[in-house]
């Protein structure tokens, strides 16, 4: 078989929307998902039954499920319940978002239970609040800790992207698709999408590497 990827690259503007629609989605996923996972860390850890159950119950739930079934309750279930239509980007935004949430919550439990317990003898006694313990001195300390953690997950979260095709986003895969309808070739076009998954997976792990780097330099200082 002749490999031909002249019509692969006939169609780049595909490829480039596609691109930059799933780095949208990956990038705002990522931020939503922080700060929703940040949030329910705390309820886990705050010692109030009624908060540390939700956010058990939470986390059960979205790592419990396949993330394509979340996203096939969101695009087509909420609708019917609520009335209001959504587009699948926003359906794709709200379910890695919630998703991720669960993961990253786990993450941030991990890392500020980590930190030393004399650092949380140290601020009682110097008699600071446990609101500004935790911004100002614990959640900073396992930050820097789980910083590769949080870059495995975007990771995950660029490659999960690709589920949105199957509701009709046209990120990197649903573009692959267009190009095979209008091609007739299948197998470029596709090796052409892993390559660009893979080159975008390479500079996230760099940009990992560095942070554990820096985060293990950081320690020994």
């Amino acid at each position: 078989m002749n490999l031909d990827f002249s019509n692969v690259w006939q169609y780049w503007p595909f490829l480039l929307q596609g691109l930059l629609l799933t780095l949208r989605i990956t990038g705002i996923c990522a931020v939503v998902g922080l700060i929703l996972g940040i949030l329910l860390a705390l309820m886990k850890i705050s010692g109030l039954k009624p908060l540390t159950l939700f956010g058990r119950f939470y986390t059960s739930i979205f790592r419990g499920t396949p993330l394509m079934v979340q996203l096939c309750i969101i695009h087509f279930g909420l609708p019917q319940l609520t009335g209001l239509p959504t587009t699948a980007v926003q359906s794709g935004i709200l379910a890695f978002s919630l998703n991720s949430a669960a993961y990253i919550s786990e993450i941030f439990r991990g890392g500020i239970q980590a930190v030393d317990k004399g650092q949380y003898e140290a601020a009682m006694s110097l008699g600071i609040g446990y609101r500004a313990m935790m911004k100002d001195i614990i959640i900073p300390q396992a930050i820097k800790h789980i910083l590769p953690s949080l870059v495995n997950e975007s990771i995950a979260l660029l490659k999960e992207s690709s589920i949105l095709s199957y509701i009709g986003a046209v990120e990197l895969i649903r573009a692959a698709d267009q190009i095979t309808v209008m091609t007739f070739r299948f197998f470029e076009p596709y090796l052409v999408i892993a390559a660009i998954y893979y080159i975008l997976v390479m500079i996230l792990s760099g940009i990992g590497g560095q942070v554990e780097r820096w985060a293990n330099k950081s320690d020994q200082v």
